[in-house]
């Protein structure tokens, strides 16, 4: 680990940045080097198992790995929600090896964000610092580190800063993607030249940079998003703006059109009658055209549980569907400790 983070710092010297003065002083070299080793030494492994009846283990598996970063002085950890989704068991390791018992305190549907905390303090970690994401440039080197038994850290470069829509009705603004991609991204934190943390690895995506040439890479939470919800989260294990409609459907966008692909067994897409390649039309009469105005109509509803009218396209003929919306919270088996 020490050698590839020795290679990583002159790397990131090599670039064309100002952020530590003179690259080619021993002090700025040194400087930077402790900087990035203090971040790195806040990256740990984790390791779950789901609850045995886990309804996301059909996608995610039972057992999970991945990464998270301590953001406070009492040893909250960030990391990717998915990995502690219906968690029955959290097992941390840190950078030196050592093994914790962890209990799930949040897990926010909105940004995908979930936070744990050790069952007991993790000495001598200090917490990372929170950056700003959105003052991150294209094209700026970035290193990604990752816990757990095969600890690594990476250099990548931020290519692109723009709204990302993912296929399980999920949108967010100002998501962060780079590139080369990282394999073990879940979870993992993505720190500047500062050694601040500006994201939290989501996902790989064939196309980082949103345009041609196509280029492979991954798509990262910003932390700007957890700084307003932090609080809430650590309070009521998640957000307001997670308790909105979820119908159960995953779904594509192609040419100005969001197909379904996918219907949820038990979902209320599936009780209200919607199927595998029906066109998604129009969200109480307002039409779409893009999984993000999708997303945006159907969460207009203040009450999750509302009756949404959905109008489809089903080979040459229109019909409209009044589907019940669920709270996507309620649909899932509470991990201990939320």
């Amino acid at each position: 680990m020490w050698p590839r983070l020795v290679l990583v710092v002159s790397l990131f010297l090599g670039a064309v940045s100002p952020a530590f003065g003179a690259t080619d002083s021993a002090a700025g070299v040194q400087s930077a080097l402790e900087t990035l080793k203090r971040a790195n030494a806040a990256v740990v492994g984790l390791e779950v198992t789901a609850i045995a009846d886990a309804r996301s283990a059909e996608t995610l598996g039972r057992q999970r790995s991945g990464s998270g970063v301590v953001i406070t002085a009492d040893g909250l950890i960030l990391t990717i929600g998915y990995l502690i989704l219906e968690a029955d068991t959290i097992q941390v390791t840190t950078q030196d090896r050592k093994t914790w018992p962890a209990r799930p305190v949040a897990y926010d549907v909105a940004t995908g964000f979930g936070l744990v905390r050790p069952l007991m303090p993790l000495r001598g970690v200090s917490p990372v610092r929170l950056g700003d994401a959105g003052q991150a440039a294209a094209g700026e080197p970035m290193m990604v580190s990752t816990g757990g038994e095969d600890a690594e850290v990476e250099l990548t470069h931020l290519v692109s800063k723009r709204p990302f829509s993912g296929y399980w009705e999920y949108h967010i603004e100002g998501a962060l993607f780079t590139s080369p991609a990282v394999g073990n991204h879940s979870g993992a934190p993505l720190f500047n030249q500062r050694g601040e943390l500006l994201g939290i690895g989501s996902l790989f995506v064939a196309d980082a940079l949103g345009q041609a040439p196509r280029v492979p890479g991954n798509m990262f939470v910003p932390v700007d998003l957890l700084k307003p919800i932090l609080d809430e989260l650590q309070a009521t294990g998640s957000t307001k703006q997670s308790h909105r409609p979820w119908l159960g459907v995953t779904s594509g966008e192609q040419d100005g059109r969001v197909i379904v692909v996918r219907v949820a067994a038990g979902s209320p897409a599936q009780q209200g009658g919607i199927q595998r390649g029906d066109v998604i039309v129009a969200i109480d009469g307002e039409a779409v055209a893009s999984l993000e105005g999708f997303y945006k109509r159907l969460w207009k509803r203040a009450n999750p549980d509302d009756e949404i009218r959905v109008t489809v396209l089903r080979g040459e003929e229109m019909q409209t569907i009044t589907v019940r919306g669920v709270d996507r919270m309620t649909t899932m088996a509470k991990p201990k400790g939320i």
